[in-house]
């Protein structure tokens, strides 16, 4: 498989050795520095850049008729706009905020739970994420994935970094050095406290899924997330 990796920075390096491991070969390696020639080469392009680049190098893959991982976070306001832009060129897009195997486990876990707790009045919920001090974004996509993931399954509306009011989860953002990505949810109540906690030791598991996700999205056309890949979409 040809791949061409949009951002080349510690997570495309990182993505660039395990698919040769893997048998691949590596066609584009896109900085900031060069263009987009050599992308009509690959049979599938891994978005891992900045959020000011992302939309910039998932329609230019489209364009290509190129399938397009992306896994950079921040820009999740022109998400729709990147779905109706794949259909109508007919394109194949999966967009995943964490593409750790385990993670979109922990995804599944986090839903089953809060519809479960959603019957618990007694306890409040709340989030903690723990990053690297060069993540640009706060708080993390896979932290934003967590919270939804709640409120779709529970009577909360609203996730916040504030104070939060009734129905609001709030999400605490903290960032320290050399931390690939801690996230961890809890339910409280006056006698106890129930905790669900995934643990990033290297961005390698990271790197990993979006390797095995552009494996998959090969010959496929729409939309796709990580659930797809690893078949989760079954309760």
């Amino acid at each position: 498989m040809k791949i061409a990796l949009l951002g080349y920075g510690k997570m495309g390096k990182i993505i660039e050795r395990i698919a040769l491991e893997r048998g691949h070969e590596i066609v584009l390696r896109k900085g900031s520095e060069n263009s987009f020639e050599g992308l009509e080469k690959a049979d599938v392009a891994i978005d891992f850049s900045i959020p000011t680049s992302a939309v910039v190098n998932i329609k230019s893959a489209i364009d290509y008729h190129v399938p397009i991982i992306s896994g950079t976070t921040g820009w999740l306001e022109q998400y729709d706009d990147i779905v109706a832009y794949n259909q109508l060129k007919g394109g194949a897009f999966l967009y995943g905020s964490n593409f750790s195997l385990g993670v979109n486990v922990f995804f599944k876990l986090n839903e089953y739970l809060a519809k479960m707790m959603s019957q618990l009045k007694e306890y409040n919920v709340s989030m903690e994420e723990i990053h690297h001090t060069q993540k640009l974004d706060a708080p993390s996509g896979t932290a934003i994935s967590l919270a939804n993931g709640i409120i779709e399954n529970s009577a909360y509306n609203k996730w916040t970094l504030d104070q939060p009011k009734e129905n609001e989860i709030h999400i605490d953002a903290i960032r320290q050095d050399s931390v690939p990505g801690t996230h961890s949810v809890f339910y409280d109540s006056s006698i106890d406290q129930i905790e669900i906690k995934h643990t990033a030791h290297s961005r390698e598991g990271f790197a990993l899924g979006a390797v095995v996700a552009a494996e998959w999205i090969l010959g496929k056309k729409g939309v796709f997330t990580m659930r797809d890949v690893l078949n989760l979409n079954d309760n």
